[in-house]
C-alpha cells in the first residue's frame, strides 16, 4: 500500500494555518523524522513525530490565503509575508491519500514535529526558523538548529 502526499498543512504557533498542495512546492526535505512517546501540554500519552530539520521551497502559487486558514488580520497581506514576519511554525501535517480504494477521495495525516526554541521570554518566535525571499517569487524555508536558510540554499538572490 502506497501513500501519495497530497499536500502539507503547516500550523503556526498563534493558531494560523498554510495549506501547500504538492505541486506548489519545489524542493522538500524533512531530514530524521524518529517516533516518540510523550505527553503535550497535559493530554494523554500520544505518539509523536518529530524531525531533526526542514527545508521547504514554495512558489509563487502558494502565497494565498482561505479566510478559514488565519486571523482575518492577515488576510490583506500574504501567507509569505506572515511566514517572513513571524518565524512560528510549530508542526506540519503531511496530508496524503491511499490508492488501495480507488473511489475514496479520503485524506489522511501525519503531524510532524520541529524544532523550536523560543527566540524571547514570550515564546512566539522560533530561533531555529530562517526564511528568504527569492527575486522569482519562491518563498525558502528552513527550521534547523543549526544552519540558516542561506546555508542550505546557497545561491539564493
Amino acid at each position: 500500500m502506497q501513500k501519495e502526499m497530497t499536500a502539507l498543512q503547516l500550523f503556526f504557533r498563534n493558531g494560523d494555518t498554510l495549506v501547500i498542495n504538492r505541486e506548489f512546492i519545489g524542493d522538500l526535505w524533512i531530514k530524521q523524522v524518529t517516533t516518540s512517546y510523550g505527553r503535550i501540554n497535559g493530554s494523554d500519552f500520544q505518539e509523536i513525530h518529530p524531525c531533526q530539520s526542514f527545508k521547504i521551497e514554495l512558489l509563487p502559487e502558494a502565497d494565498r490565503v482561505d479566510s478559514d486558514d488565519i486571523n482575518l488580520g492577515g488576510l490583506e497581506s500574504g501567507m509569505f509575508e506572515r511566514i517572513k514576519k513571524y518565524s512560528d511554525i510549530e508542526t506540519m501535517d503531511l496530508l496524503y491519500k491511499t490508492p488501495t480504494d480507488p473511489d475514496s477521495e479520503a485524506i489522511q495525516s501525519e503531524r510532524i514535529y520541529f524544532p523550536y526554541e523560543a527566540q524571547d521570554p514570550d515564546g512566539l518566535d522560533n530561533k531555529h526558523q530562517s526564511t528568504h525571499m527569492g527575486a522569482d517569487g519562491h518563498l525558502y524555508v528552513l527550521i534547523d538548529p543549526e544552519k540558516t536558510v542561506t546555508d542550505v540554499f546557497p545561491n539564493l538572490n
